[in-house]
């Protein structure tokens, strides 16, 4: 599987573990005792900053939206990005992270 697919494949799995949760569960704390909604939206984050980094720009804050329920999409835009910007390394990197993550919630 190209790095690229395997990114893409990984963020499905997490958006479809997550992708139906009420507010409660995103409030509800994980297996690191940060709440879901933080370790994803500093996700995001990650996957932001290493896109801007690949595409030579500077890092920005990814807004944290008033509704959690958004954090799937931010989610699958901003990985949708690295993997148009990002070298085959850094996009399989980021399938581990999105992996670990995974596994956290």
């Amino acid at each position: 599987m190209q790095p690229d697919d395997r990114l893409t494949v990984t963020v499905g799995r997490l958006v479809g573990q997550v992708g139906h949760w009420t507010p409660s569960r995103w409030a509800a704390s994980g297996a690191s005792g940060v709440p879901r909604a933080d370790t994803v939206h500093d996700l995001v984050q990650w996957l932001a900053d290493r896109c801007a980094d690949a595409e030579g720009r500077d890092r920005r804050p990814v807004p944290r939206l008033d509704n959690d329920l958004a954090l799937p999409d931010q989610l699958r835009v901003v990985a949708a990005d690295l993997t148009r910007f990002g070298g085959p390394a850094l996009v399989d990197e980021a399938a581990e992270k999105v992996r670990a993550v995974r596994g956290q919630l």
